[in-house]
């Protein structure tokens, strides 16, 4: 069960980490482009159709990571496989003459 609780913590964590970085992204190309923007106002369409784009390729990444975490949270714990016993050499019985009667 522990390993379970392992598994929520980790796609906690990782959850985090996909949603800063698609943020961090998203803002540098927001910037970017209106820097574009202010030091040429005549291709501010261009820019804003690229924006979008890169913003929405962005963003289905980020889904798709955020959608890849959560199946590994969810998914049921494996169980390591138990070693074999060493094999025990059989034992022979040796039959007493009373035995055999």
């Amino acid at each position: 069960m522990e390993y379970l609780g392992m598994s929520y913590l980790a796609a906690g964590l990782g959850a985090g980490l996909i949603v800063v970085g698609a943020a961090l992204g998203i803002g540098r190309l927001a910037a970017g482009a209106l820097e574009g923007m202010a030091r040429q106002p005549e291709v501010s369409g261009d820019l804003r159709t690229a924006m979008i784009i890169a913003a929405a390729l962005i963003e289905g990444f980020t889904f798709f990571a955020l959608v890849v975490t959560f199946m590994l949270a969810t998914q049921a714990p494996k169980v390591a496989p138990v070693a074999e016993k060493a094999a025990v050499p059989a034992v022979e019985t040796v039959k007493t003459p009373e035995a055999a009667k």
